[in-house]
């Protein structure tokens, strides 16, 4: 059998390409002097509290490799920690400590690490190993998410996050991204974790795909995909869409997370969005794109365009 597939019954079903992404939308939405404000994860986070956006408590950074001789000091308060590069992309360079104990720390995973491993991690995260330029960078502590319990068969190890496209202020299309084992409890697709297409206008399951393959159960937990879908929906959505006017992007990828305590998280916002979101939903791109394009009249509130979407992709009558 063969996969191959040729670029015109691409465009037919409305994929979206790399070079059509970064030309058409990237370049034309996305003013350079805004990328700051997405790129770094400190930023971002200033931006998300000034508009009063919930996102993850930030503990504590960390800029310079002389304060990692007082690591064990601010470490010792925390039972749970998650620690990222601030420039970092594609889920690279993320450490998630869920407990320590004498001195250990311990992952999801059940691995131990003593201090001297999580303090060379955050010194290759100053040094530039999981920058997106390999540039010099800074090292974040947010507080630990609690998994909510609504997802604790669906996610392995891991807190699952959900990706949605917002263009114009539009949200356009969502993915849920589910950590496996093969992920090492992380929400990355490109390192094996579960995307699942998620409805625009219900947030139910249309999809679910691991390295692009289609599957119906979580390949870890056996959970059932076709019966998965996120509660307080229209929330989530009002958050996402709401990113357009705090950060001025016209195409941006808005990363949530669902708390057990404090419900809805931004947990970082994406100028350069990637594409596999049209692997797990089976859907393209492209002709939603174009077809806000070509709107007459754009709805002026947030609540008008996520109620615009949600009925428009749903095939209702506008």
């Amino acid at each position: 059998m063969s996969w191959w597939i040729s670029p015109q019954r691409l465009r037919r079903l409305g994929i979206l390409g790399m070079n059509c992404r970064n030309v058409d939308f990237i370049g034309r939405y996305n003013p350079r002097r805004l990328y700051p404000l997405v790129d770094d994860k400190l930023k971002t986070k200033i931006l998300a509290e000034k508009h009063g956006i919930p996102a993850p408590q930030l503990l504590f950074s960390v800029r310079e490799q002389f304060r990692l001789r007082k690591l064990a000091e601010l470490l010792q308060p925390l039972t749970g920690f998650a620690v990222k590069p601030a420039k970092g992309s594609g889920g690279k360079g993320i450490l998630v400590i869920q407990g320590q104990q004498d001195g250990v720390y311990l992952k999801a995973s059940g691995r131990r690490l003593g201090l001297e491993d999580v303090k060379r991690h955050i010194s290759n995260i100053l040094a530039g190993l999981y920058s997106l330029a390999g540039t010099p960078d800074a090292a974040i502590v947010e507080q630990l998410i609690q998994l909510d319990p609504r997802f604790e068969n669906y996610s392995y190890q891991g807190i699952p996050d959900i990706r949605v496209i917002v263009f114009q202020g539009y949200p356009v299309m969502a993915m849920l991204r589910l950590a496996t084992q093969a992920s090492d409890g992380k929400a990355n697709l490109h390192q094996g974790a579960v995307g699942v297409g998620l409805d625009i206008a219900t947030g139910r399951c249309l999809k679910a795909v691991q390295y692009s393959l289609p599957l119906t159960r979580h390949p870890d937990t056996g959970a059932d995909f076709t019966r998965l879908q996120i509660s307080d929906w229209p929330e989530l959505l009002t958050m996402a869409a709401r990113c357009y006017e705090v950060t001025g992007l016209g195409y941006l990828g808005v990363d949530i997370v669902l708390d057990k305590q404090r419900g809805p998280l931004v947990l970082e916002l994406n100028a350069r969005p990637g594409l596999a979101i049209q692997v797990a939903s089976e859907q393209g791109l492209l002709a939603r794109l174009r077809r806000l394009e070509n709107l007459d009249r754009r709805h002026d509130s947030v609540a008008q365009r996520v109620e615009f979407t949600r009925r428009f992709f749903a095939g209702e009558p506008v």
